[in-house]
């Protein structure tokens, strides 16, 4: 996401016809010769003879992609007195086709902010250009072709800048209204909405636990500019111009059999993961038990530092990752909610296996729990509420305000305090305090416990429109603590 600069050097000496790539080239820079030898002879400049080398510096830096066909054919061109004068304030990205036209790249959005901070005008595709007028970038030009190019450098044509985007299409989201009964998930939906929370669903298929998570993107407001900005890079580092609109809030739901390099970020080239693009939004794991060990505890460190380090072994790089987690699963392997009354298939402590494929570390990271029973056959019949039905329900209007009482007051949402701040930020009643202190040591809760059940208590507080933490804040807060009823088996 730094976008480093790299410097294209070509040196032309004679002696039998070769080309050569230096400076850590990898993957499509081996094809580069063949697609600017056609480019060049498209335009009808010919391709150099004799002894070629091209130095990408820095040589430490690994390099990857189609990006520098542009800028190596440039430089081919002015080494043999052709291509016009020096752009020394110039950058330059793109991918050529053998006609000589430019293609989209991934990563421009990066790049166009690297040198912007540079002060250099970047000339990038075409293709680009939607990518490029997400945001405010007036030292872009975008080039259908290399001839373009060219006759940009000559002074005999010009390249428009981007054209800032269209708005995005209004989309209309889930709403939690579509949900038959399940009070209680309700509201800790709208409490991690509110505060950014954790929030793990447990309960047998059926029972509207993915629909309950489909609906928390209606209630999240729009993204701030800063953050818009952090999650369009992300994408534009995963895809070939594929941004055309301002980016909404992500919603990334991965299958269970996703592997850690998807879901953290990796692979040969360092590339950001589901964590990643969950960056600004949410990311919702089904089955939530049937996720790798490898996966889920690799989970616990994005969970808290809100980025991700990516280290291969010639790659590494460091993604923004600070996503809220949904997650849901069944009550055991059998998936029968045996507490209702349903005679349980499972064999002895099956149960409690299952959910000792999630560690203590992991669910300690999350700040919300709650059951989800199965809906009743006589509501599935009716025909759905109307909408005075539910006006108990906070609506995202009253999520927007209660997420705005707490940035006046912190600078951050609920979940994104920092220890050291959680009890003055929260600013609990003496009573509040000592019952969550009590309670807390009753039921083990450790010092990250601790502050997230506060945070929660602040959360609530914050819908309610009430200035401090009071114990029916509190109680609620501890009520939403887990309470698997089987213990793990040794």
């Amino acid at each position: 996401m730094a976008a480093p600069s790299v410097r294209v050097e070509v040196r032309l000496s004679g002696g039998l016809p070769t080309f050569q790539v230096t400076g850590a080239a990898e993957g499509a820079l081996r094809d580069l010769r063949d697609r600017v030898h056609s480019a060049l002879s498209a335009v009808g400049h010919p391709f150099p003879q004799g002894r070629i080398t091209v130095n990408l510096a820095p040589a430490d830096l690994p390099k990857r992609g189609a990006r520098f066909d542009l800028p190596v054919a440039l430089a081919l061109l002015q080494a043999q007195g052709v291509g016009g004068p020096p752009a020394p304030d110039c950058e330059f990205l793109g991918e050529l086709s053998l006609d000589g036209a430019l293609r989209p790249v991934a990563g421009a959005l990066p790049a166009l902010e690297a040198a912007a901070e540079a002060g250099r005008v970047l000339v990038l595709p075409e293709g680009n250009g939607a990518e490029a007028g997400l945001f405010p970038a007036p030292q872009g030009r975008l080039a259908p072709s290399l001839a373009a190019v060219l006759a940009w450098l000559k002074g005999t044509a010009s390249l428009p800048p981007p054209v800032p985007s269209e708005a995005p299409p209004s989309e209309v989201f889930p709403s939690l209204s579509r949900v038959q009964g399940q009070v209680l998930a309700k509201r800790a939906l709208v409490l991690a909405a509110v505060g950014g929370h954790n929030l793990l669903m447990i309960g047998p298929p059926g029972s509207g636990k993915t629909l309950i998570a489909e609906s928390l993107p209606g209630l999240l407001p729009p993204l701030r500019d800063e953050t818009a900005r952090e999650v369009a890079m992300i994408q534009s580092l995963s895809q070939r111009g594929g941004l055309r609109h301002r980016p909404r809030r992500p919603f990334r739901a991965p299958h269970h059999s996703i592997s850690q390099a998807a879901l953290i970020g990796g692979g040969a080239e360092a590339l950001p993961g589901e964590v990643s693009l969950a960056h600004g939004g949410v990311l919702f794991l089904d089955e939530l038990p049937e996720f790798s060990r490898a996966a889920l505890e690799a989970l616990r460190e994005p969970l808290e530092a809100g980025e991700v380090v990516v280290a291969r072994a010639r790659h590494r790089a460091r993604y923004p990752a600070r996503f809220q987690l949904l997650a849901a699963m069944n009550p055991c392997p059998a998936a029968v909610d045996c507490q209702s009354g349903a005679p349980c298939q499972c064999p002895p402590r099956a149960a409690a296996r299952y959910r000792a494929r999630l560690s203590g570390a992991l669910l300690d990271r999350i700040d919300l729990f709650v059951s989800v029973a199965p809906v009743p056959l006589n509501l599935l019949g009716r025909a759905p509420a109307p909408a005075w039905a539910h006006a108990g329900v906070p609506t995202a209007r009253a999520v927007s305000e209660a997420q705005q009482r707490a940035l006046a007051r912190q600078g951050c949402l609920n979940a994104r305090l920092p220890s050291e701040r959680t009890v003055q930020a929260c600013a609990p009643r003496e009573s509040a305090l000592a019952m969550l202190t009590s309670v807390g040591t009753t039921l083990g809760l450790s010092a990250r416990g601790f502050h997230r059940t506060l945070r929660l208590a602040r959360s609530i507080a914050d819908l309610a429109g009430e200035p401090a933490v009071e114990v029916p804040a509190v109680q609620e807060a501890l009520a939403f603590r887990p309470r698997f009823s089987d213990a793990a088996p040794c």
